[in-house]
């Protein structure tokens, strides 16, 4: 049987601002209405290459992503053309490197801003590209509207399989740190919209996954090997069976667990399981 999936990446949120920060979150996890696991990013531990990796569940090493500097169209099967070739339908609201690695490269903004065709991998897409980032500004879409956008794309277009990105998270910590008065109003904010948004998805027939790309280390940097730096976490907000609290998942399980949910195949390049069942 096929499920819906929704799955969210919150940017540079780490092991600990999740498991400390995402009030809303942890209460249903308290409750007995969600699971979470530790999860460990792939190396090197940057945002482009983890997008990559958990999309196609092989290493940078092997789908070439090794910065964020390289924005072409990866090489091996990822989530979105395994979805389509089982006849489920795609949308994404995330960063435009999300677009040049799954849909078309390179970017181009006044094709590319905003998708809905029918014929490409993923269908409907709303990207942004934080194009003139400075000290002074972040050029982060507030977390509101993102999860707006979504929320549209699901009400108008009912995709089986929805991506959802905010970099929100890691735009301030990268400029103040993950320990700081600023990232805890922020992960404030994101907390209440995902306190109001996840049950209109669960109400709408959705499994709901939320993780992170990898976590920061007190300076905001990351990249490297640290635990700070690799371990985040990974909530499920369904009714599959997973592995006992204690396992520490790998983030290469991500593509074929959202594969297996939505009753597709999982590529041959996948070389790890579903962990859940």
């Amino acid at each position: 049987m096929s499920r819906k999936v929704v799955l969210i990446i919150l940017d540079g949120m780490g092991w600990k601002t999740a498991r400390t920060l995402l009030g809303n979150v942890e209460g249903w996890v308290e409750k007995g209405d969600a699971s979470v696991w530790k999860m460990r990013a792939t190396l090197p531990s940057v945002s482009g290459p983890c997008y990559a990796s958990i999309h196609t569940g092989v290493t940078p090493q092997e789908h070439g992503i090794v910065d964020n500097y390289k924005q072409e169209r990866v090489s091996v099967a990822d989530i979105f053309s395994q979805a389509r070739k089982a006849g489920r339908t795609t949308s994404a609201a995330a960063h435009s490197l999300f677009s040049s690695y799954f849909q078309r490269a390179p970017f181009n903004i006044y094709r590319d801003l905003e998708v809905d065709d029918e014929s490409l991998p993923i269908q409907h897409g709303r990207f942004y590209t934080m194009t003139g980032e400075t000290k002074a500004n972040m050029a982060v879409p507030s977390d509101v509207d993102l999860f707006a956008q979504a929320a549209i794309m699901i009400d108008r277009h009912q995709p089986d399989y929805l991506l959802l990105h905010s970099c929100t998270v890691d735009s301030t910590g990268h400029r103040y740190g993950p320990d700081s008065s600023e990232m805890d109003h922020v992960v404030y904010v994101l907390d209440g919209v995902l306190g109001n948004t996840l049950p209109r998805w669960l109400e709408q027939g959705y499994e709901v996954m939320i993780t992170a790309d990898h976590g920061q280390s007190l300076r905001g940097h990351h990249g490297g090997t640290t635990d700070e730096m690799r371990e985040v976490a990974f909530y499920y907000f369904g009714d599959a069976m997973g592995p006992s609290s204690g396992v520490v998942l790998d983030q290469l399980q991500i593509a074929p667990s959202v594969l297996a949910r939505l009753g597709a195949n999982p590529a041959g390049t996948m070389k790890l399981d579903s962990f859940l069942k």
